[in-house]
């Protein structure tokens, strides 16, 4: 068991940070929320359950991951093709870097082992997955915030919009760039803050000696 935590430790850590911590202080501080604006229109409190079903929890959580997706599908694929100079993020600029296929090994992932438009699409699958999670979340954000968007106009006395009228508003868009925005500033700041700053341990960071504007592979 200890060498099972030892060898999953960051990613038990993270996703555990998420699913008990934060997605369970979004939900409980979210309902407060939801219910305080219930409340001025006269309408009933909703339980945990229903709280998970409802366009306000919907559309909170899909814009934070649309762009989380987003971010991380923008910088997989940048990284391949774009270099910053120093960054713990980058490869060396003056070095020359190609893909050079070796021969597999017996341990190799299978893609790797069968060779052929399989192994192409497998080189790719990690800004692939990114995209698709982006999508996913995307269409989440439209419908959840149509809906919400619609119970806020009913109350207003308005007539409800199409998904299309929603996906051309403003309301929709500044939803998405407030998040975008945000997400591209902390990672544009962790590429450069890397080529003078350390953590000692961290791959994120070069070692502390390296001087500031070399790279480290």
């Amino acid at each position: 068991m200890r060498q099972f935590f030892r060898n999953h430790g960051l990613s038990i850590v993270t996703l555990g940070l998420f699913f008990i911590t934060f997605l369970v202080g979004q939900v409980v501080s979210g309902r407060g929320e939801y219910n305080d604006e219930r409340e001025k229109h006269g309408q009933p409190d909703v339980g945990y359950v229903e709280y998970l079903k409802s366009a306000h929890f919907g559309e909170a959580t899909a814009e934070n991951w649309e762009s989380e997706f987003f971010q991380m599908f923008v910088f997989v694929l940048a990284t391949a093709f774009l270099y910053q100079k120093g960054s713990a993020e980058s490869k060396d600029p003056r070095k020359k870097h190609e893909h050079k296929a070796s021969e597999p090994r017996p341990d190799s992932p299978w893609p790797v082992r069968r060779g052929g438009w399989v192994l192409r699409l497998y080189e790719h699958s990690l800004s692939a997955a990114l995209f698709f999670l982006f999508i996913i979340a995307f269409a989440w954000h439209a419908i959840a915030g149509r809906r919400l968007y619609n119970e806020e106009r009913v109350l207003d006395g308005e007539l409800p919009v199409t998904l299309a009228n929603y996906l051309g508003s403003s309301r929709f868009w500044f939803e998405s760039f407030q998040n975008w925005q945000s997400e591209f500033l902390s990672i544009g700041a962790m590429v450069l803050l890397s080529i003078w700053l350390r953590e000692v341990n961290s791959p994120e960071s070069k070692e502390v000696e390296t001087p500031h504007w070399e790279n480290e592979e």
